[in-house]
């Protein structure tokens, strides 16, 4: 009996090959090769976008930062929010039925008229009531046997010691919002352990949160020493403080010392969301934290969407809360949204999508190109890809590309309300004081500094030379002639016009330093710019700053250091020049106001006033203003306010940013709300038009796969 030899059949060597590229061919129809995503979300009703550095603070109370904000505001809800499409911003009700209006009290506890003056009212008084029927998200601090017991509350730690997400329970729960959670986390707010950045403004206004905090920081360290290393929750319910108090279910109350209408404008912030204690007496047990099993990791909210997946080295990923209660688009806008589409989902159930997939991207470059290629939705422009994005008409008129338009893509643009500024600093014998000498050393620094031309050469464009401290958008702001600086600007051709060189050194002659040299001792002018900057794609932006000072003979002299030396320069007063920025918190003047306000200043106060200014008019109509509600005795008083700034010239003013957005065909509702932060619940996608024109761009490249084959026959062929 023979073995029996294999079957050979020659053919099936050279077929197999072409039959493998059909079966590619086959398949590119449904899914391009380079998509970075499984085939099975290649239609999913999801939005796409990326991430750059770590969210580090998950919790509302510690949160305030861009970065984490573009997640936890879309998971938790304040008691009001700002109206997507309308400007100038409007709050409206979040979580709250009504926008609350203030009742005023004085000294003896009368209710006060709504005009009252300022310095009659002792109180202020906002009653806020929630909407019912509000529900957190499936959450495992929620979860209850048959009994009622909450199932993980007190776990042991062997069981910690296994957690790796918060996946790893079996079971969830939900309950109904209620107007006690939203004291609980003001409360979380006063507890110095939880390190709130807004605790110092808060204990300002809310009456009782600073006693509240050294109380429950007492309790703390008894609980603490009782029980050894390990560091016990505290259950802030069982403490008080007299400024917030639940009505009842649905209601609550607060109470703040004077007038401040601009606490509205806190109510719209993740930091006044309500918190269930039985998050934190979930995450307070012992070993949690280790984990990674921690608010700042895991939020709890009852917004339109929750945090499914935090993998913050790869991707981060909302999803759609099943236990949403609901909110509808906005009826109306602005006059042009109609047209634009902007009011096509009028009065629909939010939120469109199902989730959203954000990819750790730390480079602009990757991000651009995938961009391109459809797997990222919306992108703003770095300025490698500004002139492959934009470009500028004969008029000066910007636009898209015609490559950008080819491909459907749509630009948004919107002025911030931020501000780059350069400062003195205004203790310098040279560059401080309050002297006309200094003054006219400032105003002709002023001048000289180009920021028209800065934006050109360095931010592409992207930016509105400032003529002030208040971006356009905020109450006080002028527009036309009577919004320039006089003395840095004049205006011609219905335009503003930075006045000549030449203007400049006259005021430096005047200033006593003709040339850029003192006409006293004949010495040149020197002076000094701290920065951070030192790297080498910094040098042209120093040099361009060093060209500036030099137009006026002034030797200008760079100490470049790191952010903490630069803070601690800042702090003692030893800068001389510096550069900062500032964002706004919300859209009222008094939020850039205050930055020049004398009382905050830097070295004495360790406050804002970066600049350590101080003037004694000024800082008497800050308090007078601060505190007004808009109108014409409110820009009267700003008006004064901006024509001292301008007269003393603490500040060159610097530029306000502009925000470039980029949107495929498929994204639909894209308004630049640059306050509000919860706006991807109002973001529609269509995945049938982007999975279409994603495999119209990517398209398989076969030719390599074809050419190898075609060398691999000819070599058999010449072998046989």
């Amino acid at each position: 009996m023979t073995d029996a030899l294999p079957c050979y059949r020659p053919g099936w060597p050279r077929v197999l090959p072409w039959l493998l590229l059909l079966l590619l061919l086959a398949g590119c129809d449904r899914v391009a090769w380079n998509n970075p995503y499984p085939a099975s979300e290649a239609q999913g009703n999801i939005l796409y976008s990326s991430f750059s550095e770590r969210p580090k603070h998950l919790d509302p109370v510690r949160s305030y930062s861009s970065n984490e904000y573009a997640f936890i505001a879309q998971i938790y809800e304040p008691p009001l929010q700002y109206h997507y499409l309308k400007r100038p911003y409007e709050l409206i009700p979040l979580a709250a039925e009504q926008v609350p209006v203030a009742r005023y009290y004085d000294a003896e506890g009368r209710l006060l008229p709504d005009d009252a003056a300022a310095e009659q009212i002792a109180t202020s008084e906002y009653e806020v009531a929630i909407l019912p029927g509000m529900r957190y998200q499936p959450h495992p601090a929620f979860a209850t046997d048959e009994q009622g017991e909450y199932l993980y509350h007190q776990l042991d730690p062997a069981t910690i010691r296994s957690l790796n997400t918060l996946g790893d329970f079996a079971r969830t729960g939900s309950r109904e919002v209620t107007a006690e959670d939203f004291v609980y986390q003001i409360k979380r707010l006063a507890f110095p352990r939880l390190q709130s950045p807004i605790a110092g403004v808060m204990a300002d206004y809310i009456i009782g949160f600073s006693e509240f905090g050294q109380t429950v920081d007492a309790a703390y360290e008894a609980l603490q020493s009782q029980r050894g290393e390990e560091k016990p929750g505290l259950d802030l319910r069982h403490y008080s403080m007299p400024g917030v108090e639940v009505i009842d279910r649905y209601r609550f109350r607060m109470r703040l010392k004077g007038k401040y209408p601009q606490f509205l404008y806190w109510m719209a912030m993740p930091f006044f969301a309500p918190m269930p204690w039985e998050a934190e007496r979930f995450y307070a047990q012992p070993g949690m934290a280790k984990r990674n099993v921690n608010l700042d990791w895991y939020p709890v909210g009852s917004g339109p969407f929750m945090l499914q997946e935090n993998n913050p080295n790869l991707r981060m990923v909302l999803a759609r809360n099943p236990n949403f209660h609901g909110e509808r688009y906005p009826k109306q806008g602005m006059p042009g949204d109609e047209e634009s589409g902007l009011l096509e989902d009028a009065g629909k159930q939010l939120p469109f999508i199902d989730r959203a997939v954000y990819s750790m991207e730390k480079e602009s470059i990757p991000y651009w190109n995938k961009f391109l290629q459809g797997y990222y939705d919306t992108s703003g422009i770095s300025s490698d890809s500004f002139d492959q994005a934009v470009q500028f008409s004969a008029q000066g008129e910007l636009g898209l590309t015609e490559p950008m338009k080819a491909q459907g893509i749509s630009l948004e643009t919107a002025v911030t309300a931020s501000i780059f500024y350069m400062g003195f600093n205004m203790d310098d014998p040279v560059v401080g004081g309050d002297s006309e000498r200094a003054r006219l050393l400032r105003r002709a620094i002023s001048i000289a500094m180009d920021y028209e031309e800065y934006l050109s050469i360095f931010n592409n464009g992207r930016g509105v030379a400032a003529q002030g401290p208040i971006p356009p958008g905020i109450f006080g702001n002028r527009s036309g002639a009577a919004g320039i600086d006089p003395f840095i600007y004049g205006w011609v051709n219905d335009r503003p016009n930075r006045k000549p060189v030449a203007a400049a050194r006259r005021l430096m002659a005047q200033a006593g330093y003709p040339g850029g040299r003192d006409a006293g001792t004949g010495k040149p002018l020197i002076l000094y710019y701290d920065t951070t900057s030192s790297g080498p794609d910094d040098k042209a932006r120093l040099n361009w700053i060093r060209k500036q000072f030099n137009k006026l003979g002034v030797q200008l002299v760079i100490r470049a250091s790191d952010y903490n030396r630069f803070q601690e320069k800042m702090r003692k007063g030893t800068g001389q020049i510096f550069i900062w920025g500032w964002n706004a918190d919300y859209p009222d003047p008094e939020n850039f106001l205050f930055l020049l306000y004398g009382p905050n200043g830097k070295v004495a106060h360790g406050g804002e006033n970066a600049a350590n200014y101080s003037n004694p008019e000024y800082d008497a109509l800050f308090v007078q203003m601060k505190n007004m509600d808009n109108g014409p005795e409110r820009q009267r008083i700003i008006d004064r306010m901006v024509e001292i700034l301008r007269r003393d010239a603490p500040w060159v003013w610097g530029f306000f940013p502009k925000s470039f957005s980029l949107f495929h065909s498929w994204y639909h509702n894209v308004s630049l709300n640059l306050m509000a932060n919860n706006t991807l619940k109002y973001k529609r996608i269509d995945p049938e038009l982007r999975d279409r024109l994603r495999r119209e761009w990517n398209p398989p490249i076969i030719w390599p796969l074809l050419a190898l084959l075609v060398y691999r026959r000819r070599e058999r062929s010449a072998a046989r």
